[in-house]
């Protein structure tokens, strides 16, 4: 048996696999929806209501939360104002 991988952690072997970025992205994709999605039920905002207060479709607010779906910066900045948090962004 192989000790190739001893002592290493998962974002090493996923480097070497050549997935790493995609699965970081991917990642942070699913957080983000999921605290939407936990800020909407918090401030009692159904997909329909928070889809009015956004000036667009229940489509549309599915495609927020839903990870598997690329967003623009500036949608969910807006989503995140109408629940009363703000996006951050750094690199790092």
């Amino acid at each position: 048996m192989s000790k190739k991988h001893m002592g290493s952690g998962i974002d090493d072997f996923m480097k070497e696999q050549g997935v790493f970025e995609e699965a970081q992205a991917q990642a942070v994709k699913e957080v983000v929806a999921w605290q939407l999605a936990e800020a909407m039920k918090r401030k009692k905002i159904s997909k329909n209501r928070m889809a009015a207060l956004l000036k667009t479709s229940r489509t549309q607010v599915d495609r927020l939360l839903d990870a598997k779906d690329d967003i623009t910066l500036s949608s969910l900045q807006r989503a995140a104002a109408i629940v009363g948090r703000r996006v951050t962004i750094r690199l790092v």
